[in-house]
This record gives structure tokens, sequence and C-alpha cells, in this order.
């Protein structure tokens, strides 16, 4: 297995224990503030304005997945909703992020489309832009034709994700393409069986950029979320040597991770977005990015050992 893949394979396994859980939630708290923004919204709209004054964009995200009742959904649609209302009224680019399971894409595709729509109705007419995420594999299928089927009902202020370590996401971005995606590119943050994604680093980067490569090249608007400055500087290049303005396009992180790299991606004159998330549901966010890095795992085994 390849190192990288191998890492975060064992992270991710050792972090769904529940003793490794409750150490976490009570000793490394004050790692939580590097990547979340905080537990309220609030928090969560005084980062956003530190970002806008540094000319990096927010993504406002509600943390919480894989709700298990409706009355879960229906209450994580109402704090989406609150969330929507506050971002319309910012002078500042509108942008939020939601997981289909939060709306109870497991309980029902119905529900979750019932409860989809009336967020669009709201952030649509305020020029709220909402980008529809996508989670692990076994929701990829129903979080597509969730993603179609609002489109089909005429709904445009509406992105999707395609992870390149998925086998199948060439054949879904062929599939999406009479849609003409608004696309945020990522390379997949979930621990996937062999089965269905590649676990080699090199090959997922180098789908990461065929995939993107293509959809540039079919004058889509691509969000490549990277933080890889090989990747960046190919996008770049790339875009450059097909005359692509640099409003065709534009670069995502993630909030806490490569500031000085954002800050300089905006100076450039890129457009650049973070991905601010907060809430209390914070812990399964926060174990994939430990996930990603072996750094970040150093971080927190200070964290856990300095109380």
């Amino acid at each position: 297995m390849n190192l990288d893949l191998a890492y975060r394979s064992f992270v991710l396994s050792v972090a769904g224990k529940k003793e490794v859980e409750r150490l976490i939630k009570t000793r490394a708290r004050g790692l939580v503030r590097r990547y979340v923004a905080g537990e309220s919204l609030e928090e969560a709209l005084k980062v956003a304005e530190a970002l806008e004054g540094e000319g990096v964009h927010a993504i406002l995200d509600l943390l919480g997945e894989m709700v298990k009742t409706e009355g879960e959904a229906r209450a994580f649609q109402e704090r989406i909703l609150e969330l929507v209302r506050a971002v319309a009224l910012r002078p500042w680019p509108k942008y939020v992020s939601l997981k289909p399971s939060q709306l109870g894409l497991d309980l029902s595709e119905g529900l979750a489309r019932e409860l989809l729509r009336e967020v669009l109705k709201e952030a649509e007419p305020r020029g709220v832009f909402v980008r529809l995420d996508m989670e692990d594999s076994p929701r990829v299928e129903g979080t597509l034709r969730l993603y179609k089927a609002m489109r089909e009902e005429g709904f445009s202020l509406l992105g999707i994700v395609l992870q390149s370590y998925l086998f199948r996401t060439e054949k879904d971005f062929f599939d999406l393409l009479p849609y003409r995606p608004n696309l945020r590119l990522v390379k997949g943050a979930y621990r996937e069986p062999k089965e269905v994604a590649f676990w080699d680093k090199r090959l997922i980067d180098a789908e990461f950029l065929h995939l993107g490569k293509l959809a540039l090249k079919e004058g889509l608007y691509v969000a490549f979320a990277t933080h890889d400055p090989r990747l960046i500087a190919e996008v770049k290049r790339y875009a450059e040597a097909m005359g692509i303005p640099k409003e065709g396009f534009e670069f995502q992180m993630l909030y806490g991770v490569r500031p000085e790299a954002q800050r300089r991606l905006a100076q450039e004159g890129y457009t650049v977005r973070a991905y601010v998330p907060y809430g209390k549901d914070w812990y399964p966010y926060l174990t994939r990015r430990i996930a990603e890095r072996p750094e970040n795992l150093l971080l927190v085994l200070r964290s856990l050992l300095g109380g």
C-alpha cells in the first residue's frame, strides 16, 4: 500500500474508536481552533470578515453529517437557513457549503430533495451560492441525483464536487457535462476501499490534474481545492498556456492550512476561497484533517501531552 494512504487509513481507523474520540475532545480543543472557526455562526462570520480583509473569500460550512432521524435533518436545515440569511446580509461574496447527509440523504432522497429545495429557494434570490459537498463513495450516486434534480428544477447557484481518487469520477464528470456545472475538484479525504479508489498518491494527483484540465477545456468554471504547490503551479501554467483568464477558475484551501499561500495567490490576482467550518460537530472533520498529513498528527500529540 502507498505510505500516504496507509497513514490515512491508520489514522481514520484509530480516530473512530470512542476512547480516542473522548481523549481528543477533552484534551486537544486548543488544536481545534486552528482548523475550525468556532462553534457559533457569529464566530464563523468574524473569521470570514478577517479573511476578506486579506483578500481571501470564505466558504462557510456548518459542521455535521450523516443524521439518523428526520427531526435531526430538519433541525440542520433550520441552521443552514440561518447561515444563508446571515451571509446574504454581508457585503462580501456569499458562499455556503452543505453535505447531503445533513439533510437526510441516508434516510430518503425525497426528504433530502425537499429540504435542499427549500434552502435554495432562500439562497438563490439572495445571491447566495450553495456548494453541495461530496461525501464517501456510498453516497456519491445519491448526491449526483440530488444535484441533477435541483438543476433540472431551475436552480443555477448550485455547485457540485468531484473526488479524483475514485475510479468512477471521470464517468461522473462526463455525465455532468450537460449541466455545465460549477465544479469543485478535490482529491478525496474519506477512507475508501481499494475496489473503488486509487491508493497511490501519484495516481490521485495525476487524475486531479487530468480532470481539472478536461473541465477547463470544456469551459467549465473550476474550483481547484488543493494545498499542493506543485499542483497549483501546474494549474496556473496550463491556464496561461491555454489562454484561460484568472477569472475562469479559482483556488480553494482549508481555513488554517497554508494561510500565507492563500494570501499570496490572492495578491497575484487569483480568486481564493478558504473553507471555513464551524459548529459543535467538529470531530469527524478534524480527524480527516489529521489524516491528511503526519505533521497534523504531531500537533495532536503535542496538544494531548500539553493538556
